[in-house]
């Protein structure tokens, strides 16, 4: 099955930078490209493709926006975010907004087409540990009106194993590396991760991340 692309930069060499990448993907089409974000909103919800290719900064309506407009329309269209090294708290927020990962501009082909197919896929694209290290920097800056006491309630629905794991996940570890610590199989802690998603109501991994952060379960800088 193809997988449907929408191309959401102000740069159209980038646009078509990128447009030739995808063409020469037997499993990838390019459905449509914007030139900001009120434009990739639209065409998000007209187009509904699987996966919209999103710069972060742009004229009038930013990435961030319309990632939180496209996730709010409820089209099960997913965002792929791109960005550089020194507009990471940009793309903090879009996560925030929903969006199912992040890239650099400068990232491989092989590395942005991956991605793609990992988030058309549902999963999140960002490895765990640079997660973190974008939190680490940004998550203190971002401000929330709530009381700790209740955001640190939002956990309460999980087992002790269930914040074991979570933990875990928000330290930067794989499935693999969380079995062996607490000495289970890797299917196991996938069924864990599920459940943690489901019981908290979150979308993908990185959310989960963030969640662990917004509680306090994890500081930033922990190691």
């Amino acid at each position: 099955m193809s997988i449907a692309v929408l191309l959401a930069d102000d740069q159209p060499l980038l646009r078509m930078g990128f447009r030739m990448i995808l063409d020469a993907q037997p499993d990838m089409t390019v459905a449509g490209e914007a030139a900001d974000g009120a434009e990739a909103a639209e065409l998000a919800a007209a187009l509904k493709p699987d996966v919209v290719l999103m710069d972060v900064r742009m004229p009038g309506t930013d990435g961030i926006e319309a990632t939180r407009r496209i996730v709010a329309a409820g089209h099960d269209v997913r965002v792929l975010i791109l960005t550089t090294f020194d507009l990471d708290e940009y793309a903090f927020a879009a996560l925030r907004a929903g969006a199912g990962g992040f890239l650099l501009k400068d990232a491989p082909p092989d590395d942005l087409l991956s991605g793609i197919r990992a988030v058309a896929a549902g999963d999140a694209v960002v490895a765990p540990s640079v997660t973190r290290r974008l939190l680490d920097a940004y998550a203190h800056r971002l401000p929330d009106d709530r009381a700790p006491t209740t955001r640190a309630a939002r956990l309460d629905p999980l087992t002790d194993r269930e914040r074991e794991v979570l933990l875990a996940v928000a330290r930067g570890l794989s499935n693999a590396e969380i079995a062996a610590r607490l000495v289970v199989s890797e299917a196991t802690v996938k069924t864990h991760v599920g459940r943690i998603l489901t019981k908290l109501g979150l979308r993908d991994r990185i959310q989960a991340v963030i969640l662990a952060y917004e509680t306090g379960l994890v500081q930033a800088a922990q190691r």
